[in-house]
């Protein structure tokens, strides 16, 4: 039957890597397959915002990331929106990420997704609980009551045979893992063919030095209605990406790239084409992100269009929400119901992304375009266009994914899980704990890899007792933070935070208001109160 580990993970793009990191730290048996023996080098998936570098930090990783960027830090990785062209007359600056920055720990990035796949790929090789078989093609699996059995087979035609008590299929959109577990899929066709063209341009370089700082650009025409053109820089020494719509009819030998690019841009430049691809506009979910013993992440569990930096974001959340619970799960602390919930938490939160953030821009873009032109009327134009730069900055501060109506959380009555939501310092139940220094000079609280953390901040002694009884009757390993309820702590407005392993808060309170222990099992999945079915209405 080939060997045996704790969890197999298909696919070893950023994301299962990420769950490969997050499970080998906490020393989780893991076999990774990837079907490509080194990265491969389109430029993708290439803002990664606060809260991924988070993810980076927690993976020991950040600084080895950082290194690894393609554009120096004091050139800018920030972006903008051109109406007509992008040398035109009107623009705004574009997903200006730094304005919620002091609710995180760290800064946002932007390199190629095959640089932080590189890093990624280095940091699972100090792992010694993680083997990878790279250049290796999953063929077949099948699961039963006591495990996971995956084939594979490396590049010399040889099969091989592991088992796993749980899979994790980071396949991509078009998942064999999903096919085989027997997942279907909600498409929502946009039908629309759109085109990736990689090229050097030198002139391009030197059109742009008039916009210092900006690495990616966004151009928007009446013509396209809404569906966007879209630059951006790999680095600086003259390697380009560009999406946009195409005709359905458009071939790499036929069409005219090069003009096109022109056009967008709005002067003539020299272009050397080195790569050109087609896509199909549609936004894709997997119905369930679990189906036994087998989980999807990332574009195995869902995909859309790379608008916004949404993609390789919402998969690596994936990962770290599931690998904290299958850790639990492992180690023996996590209960029977806690992997249901990463179905209930992440499932409607991509979904509010597809429909509150992506789809929205798309549909307002069409509207503006439709109705405004500064050939019809410049006035009304002008006021609208100021009025979408407000609505830029909206849409950075307003995207705050969270677990509100989560089984696991002790959120509000009424509360669902959304992608929508509101940067706050207040620690908010199923919400990212935003960082307030502490006394001992780190930038936040020190969250515990491994189990749960307790933050009492002034807290009543007896209080914090219980939450340590209960943790050990639960076998749940649990970190206790002690600190003033003062110098900016307040502002979390509670003096006991829960926190979970990805940085969540799963309870809060200036006292214990319900027993240590009901809070302990449900956080857990010990509790047994809800069933699956129940936990994705909830949400």
């Amino acid at each position: 039957m080939g060997d045996t580990y704790d969890v197999v993970i298909i696919g070893g793009g950023p994301v299962g890597l990420g769950l490969a990191v997050e499970l080998g730290q906490a020393g989780i048996s893991v076999l990774l397959v990837e079907r490509h023996a080194t990265p491969v080098r389109v430029p993708k998936g290439q803002n990664l915002t606060q809260r991924t570098m988070e993810h980076f930090q927690a993976w020991d990783a950040e600084a080895a990331l950082r290194n690894a960027r393609t554009i120096p830090r004091e050139y800018g990785i920030g972006g903008l929106t051109a109406y007509g062209t992008l040398l035109g007359e009107y623009r705004y600056d574009w997903l200006a990420r730094e304005r919620v920055r002091e609710y995180y720990r760290t800064d946002n990035e932007r390199l190629p997704q095959y640089c932080t796949e590189q890093v990624l790929r280095d940091r699972v090789a100090c792992l010694p609980s993680v083997v990878t078989a790279l250049g290796c093609t999953a063929q077949a699996v099948s699961q039963d009551e006591g495990g996971v059995t995956i084939r594979y087979r490396d590049t010399a035609g040889t099969e091989h045979a592991a088992t796993a008590q749980y899979l994790v299929g980071c396949d991509g959109s078009r998942s064999l893992i999903r096919h085989e577990a027997q997942i279907t899929e909600t498409r929502s066709d946009h039908d629309r063919t759109m085109a990736l063209i990689v090229f050097r341009s030198d002139g391009l370089n030197q059109l742009l030095e008039r916009f210092p700082g900006k690495s990616f650009y966004n151009v928007l025409t009446p013509e396209l209605e809404g569906y966007w053109m879209f630059l951006g820089r790999v680095d600086l020494d003259g390697n380009w990406f560009f999406h946009a719509p195409v005709p359905d009819s458009a071939r790499t030998e036929a069409f005219d790239f090069a003009g096109y690019l022109h056009r967008a841009v709005g002067a003539e430049f020299d272009v050397a084409i080195e790569y050109t691809g087609f896509w199909d506009l549609r936004f894709a979910q997997a119905d369930a992100y679990r189906a036994g013993r087998i989980f999807l992440a990332g574009d195995a569990a869902h995909s859309h269009p790379p608008y916004g930096g949404y993609g390789i974001n919402t998969g690596l959340e994936d990962a770290r929400n599931l690998g904290w619970k299958l850790a639990a799960v492992l180690h023996g602390w996590g209960g029977a119901h806690l992997l249901d919930s990463y179905h209930a938490e992440r499932h409607p939160v991509f979904e509010s992304t597809a429909r509150d953030f992506i789809e929205k821009s798309i549909r307002e873009d069409s509207r503006f375009l439709a109705r405004y032109s500064p050939a019809k009327d410049q006035d009304a134009f002008e006021t609208q266009w100021r009025n979408r730069s407000t609505g830029a900055k909206t849409e950075v501060e307003s995207f705050a994914p969270h677990y509100a109506g989560s089984p696991i959380v002790f959120g509000p009555d009424g509360a669902v899980c959304s992608a929508v939501g509101a940067h706050s310092f207040a620690a908010r139940p199923g919400h990212h704990l935003a960082p307030r220094a502490m006394s001992n000079g780190d930038a936040g609280p020190d969250i515990a890899r491994a189990g749960l953390t307790l933050l009492a901040l002034d807290a009543e002694a007896d209080d914090v007792a219980a939450f340590k009884t209960a943790a050990n009757a639960c076998r749940v390993p649990l970190a206790v933070l002690h600190d003033t309820f003062d110098n900016g702590r307040e502002a979390y407005g509670a003096r006991l935070v829960l926190l979970r392993p990805d940085g969540f808060v799963a309870w809060a309170g200036d006292r214990l208001d319900t027993s240590a222990s009901a809070i302990i099992a449900r956080v857990t999945g010990q509790d047994g109160l809800e069933t699956t079915a129940a936990c994705a209405i909830r949400c």
